[in-house]
């Protein structure tokens, strides 16, 4: 059974930004540093820390831009472990498959999230890239009661809609 932490894969979330103030803002991709993945046959199971969420860089067009300071960086995982996840009240996020369906070139994914204090299916689809599986999985923040985080009265939001990029060695 393929046990995947930190050390020998890659989860990453992305967000985009919207709003009157939006041009001041980033759009960021973040690590999170503390998971495990394990796969057994056709079961997939993941837990990750809400904790462990930290700002990489921001983007510009899907690129790494240098806009941020270490400063910027620990204030909004900070603001993404408090006001976003609630980490300290729901401190785990996990994922469990109920179907595992391949076809000639994806594997597709279905389970259950559960995500600050809820529980819903999702779906996603997985592709072998080179050496490695990918998955990216899209997540609608409201679905999981979580209100996007805004600033500025709300005249800066990050939007609804974020992509989780989980990158695992082929085995």
């Amino acid at each position: 059974m393929p046990t995947f932490n930190a050390s020998n894969a890659q989860c990453q979330v992305f967000t985009q930004k919207e709003g009157f103030l939006s041009a001041i803002a980033h759009d960021l991709a973040i690590e999170v540093q503390a998971f495990t993945i394990s796969v057994n046959g056709d079961f997939v199971s993941a837990s990750i820390q809400a904790n462990s969420l930290s700002v990489l860089h921001a983007t510009k067009d899907g690129k790494p831009i240098e806009a941020l300071s270490e400063k910027d960086k620990l204030e909004i995982k900070g603001n993404i472990a408090k006001d976003v996840l609630l980490a300290a009240k729901y401190p785990e996020i996990t994922f469990a498959s109920t179907v595992v369906q391949r076809d000639a070139s994806d594997i597709w994914v279905e389970g259950n999230l559960g995500l600050h204090g809820v529980t819903r299916s999702i779906r996603f689809r997985v592709v072998a890239a080179g050496d490695t599986y990918v998955a990216e999985i899209p997540i609608h923040q409201p679905d999981f009661g979580i209100k996007p985080y805004t600033a500025m009265l709300g005249a800066l939001k990050v939007k609804a809609d974020l992509t989780v990029r989980v990158t695992l060695p082929r085995w």
